[in-house]
């Protein structure tokens, strides 16, 4: 497990850098930023790390392209402005990693890359291969295609999917603020810097406020369900102050700058990464306090008496989320049975699921080797 204290060590780094860093007040790419960024970013590969680059942007280069004076609203005006955006973003990074001896190749995702198991284990051997011939993956949303539900969201949860499916060491998120605050910093001058954070707990999560910037789409929330992937796939985050110069080398030479969430020891197997943070939810179960201890402590598949609440129209072999009384999601896990069943025996002991339905194909609403924990 990476801590402060031995990032150094880290082989396989993931860089986030969101658009706020990226662009001016104007729109327009920064391209002072961008150059130092693309320095340190050489040089650690210079160093022997393996980089990927995972980059907002696109659409904030097309607005310049455009002349547009605001960032679109509508999901085409986007993709467009993303189309014309991410050919001069790709160039520019292209020119100024060039200029430090270092190739780069492009890469877009959408959700179906993470969604279909197929295309998972494709992005994953695509990355690796680029990694070992030397080359820095520039990866980026398709924005200039991909429609609201096919759409990851924002970068910060692409960087995590990254991270995750390439077994990074360390995933850094450069944003415009140093870190997570016990208060928002805007409104709160006594509000501190947390450095680390060992469990992302509700009390954390609380602490995320709503929207970024106006040139951004993710606030710290986005970057704290980031940090829930990243940790429960075994990678170390940081999120650290794209603003300050040098502040890659700070952070992995483990200098206490930004926020560090230590990752889980256990790094889950490509199969349950893919089922955690890859497939889509399509249901949520509610369970009571015993059944969330037998889940927690006890290693147990997750039985219909613990069932109190059913959400979703869901099959069987959907993934669905379970969640606590309180509403704090501890599992996902693959659905023995489909929404309607579910409902039908929630609360039921398992030697009573025949007299329900008639029959009794399974006796968890989820086994234990199909869930993964995410606490």
């Amino acid at each position: 497990m990476f801590t402060r204290e031995n990032l150094a060590k880290a082989k396989r780094v993931v860089v986030k850098v969101g658009t706020s860093t990226l662009t001016h007040s104007t729109g327009k790419l920064n391209l002072w930023r961008i150059e130092k960024l693309v320095r340190e970013l050489a040089d650690l590969a210079n160093q022997g790390k393996e980089i990927i680059l995972v980059t907002s942007g696109a659409v904030g280069a097309g607005m310049d392209v455009l002349g547009l004076k605001e960032r679109p609203k509508t999901i085409p005006e986007k993709q467009a402005a993303a189309a014309v955006g991410q050919g001069r973003l790709m160039h520019t990074y292209e020119k100024l990693f060039g200029e430090y001896g270092q190739v780069v190749a492009q890469v877009l995702l959408t959700r179906e890359d993470s969604v279909k198991r197929t295309r998972y284990t494709n992005s994953r051997n695509t990355l690796l291969t680029l990694l070992k011939m030397g080359v820095i993956p520039v990866i980026n949303e398709n924005d200039a295609v991909a429609i609201d539900e096919l759409k990851i969201g924002d970068n910060d949860t692409l960087s995590a999917m990254v991270a995750s499916i390439v077994d990074a060491d360390v995933l850094i998120i450069l944003s415009d603020i140093e870190g997570v605050y016990t208060d928002n910093p805007q409104n709160n001058p006594d509000a501190q810097l947390i450095g680390e954070v060992t469990d992302i707990t509700p009390e954390i999560e609380a602490l995320a406020g709503g929207a970024g910037t106006v040139r951004g789409t993710g606030g710290m929330y986005t970057k704290i369900q980031a940090g829930k992937i990243a940790v429960n796939s075994g990678v170390t985050m940081v999120i650290a102050s794209g603003l300050q110069d040098g502040i890659l080398r700070e952070v992995l030479s483990g200098k206490s700058v930004g926020t560090i969430f230590l990752s889980k020891e256990n790094r889950l197997q490509i199969r349950k990464k893919w089922l955690a943070f890859g497939a889509r939810t399509q249901g949520v179960l509610t369970v009571d306090k015993g059944c969330e201890q037998a889940l927690l402590s006890g290693g147990s598949s997750l039985l219909a008496a613990g069932v109190t609440l059913v959400r979703g129209d869901f099959e069987h072999g959907n993934t669905i989320s379970v969640v606590t009384m309180e509403g704090r999601e501890i599992a996902r896990g693959i659905a023995n049975y489909n929404g309607i069943d579910t409902r039908k025996i929630m609360g039921a002991h398992t030697n009573e699921i025949v007299s329900i339905l008639g029959s009794k194909p399974y006796d968890e609403v989820i086994h234990r080797d199909n869930m993964v924990l995410l606490v």
